[in-house]
């Protein structure tokens, strides 16, 4: 049986699937999927509004999905796919997870980590990846604040 190597761009729709879901629980709509050894062991999205939660982010619940998936604390073989550039409470929750890779879609250009830290927050050996279907992630932003005002 062969293996199917699946592009970062597929991985970016399956997180694109969980920021939808966000979207429809009324949830700022950030998705993020765990993968390692090219499959999805984790899958999440906002729940800040539906947990009353302010550290509910999408990749928070991932980390810890795929945490418990794994039996271990350190995702190093994985690779989180996340919609939105992650803020800096995500950032170093995904150093102290030692995550070996992070892709995102849309630039976070008000909080995210890479603004505001310049990538000295990740884990040195974390290797990042911006810009995967930017334009989708950020127009199911967009939209979801234009329909809140």
């Amino acid at each position: 049986m062969e293996l199917t190597i699946y592009s970062p761009e597929h991985f970016m729709r399956e997180a694109l699937k969980e920021a939808q879901k966000a979207f429809d629980e009324d949830e700022v709509p950030v998705g993020a999927i765990v993968v390692c050894d090219n499959r999805i062991i984790a899958r999440a999205h906002n729940l800040t509004e539906r947990l009353n939660d302010v550290t509910a982010h999408a990749e928070m619940q991932a980390i810890t999905s795929a945490a418990n998936y794994l039996g271990g604390k350190y995702l190093t073989e994985c690779t989180l796919y996340v919609t939105l550039e992650p803020c800096v409470m995500c950032a170093g929750a995904l150093a102290w997870s030692q995550i070996g890779k992070i892709v995102y879609g849309a630039l976070d250009n008000k909080r995210g980590f890479n603004l505001i830290c310049e990538n000295r927050i990740l884990h040195p050996k974390t290797e990042v990846v911006t810009g995967v279907l930017a334009e989708e992630c950020a127009s199911l932003l967009k939209n979801f604040f234009l329909k809140k005002r």
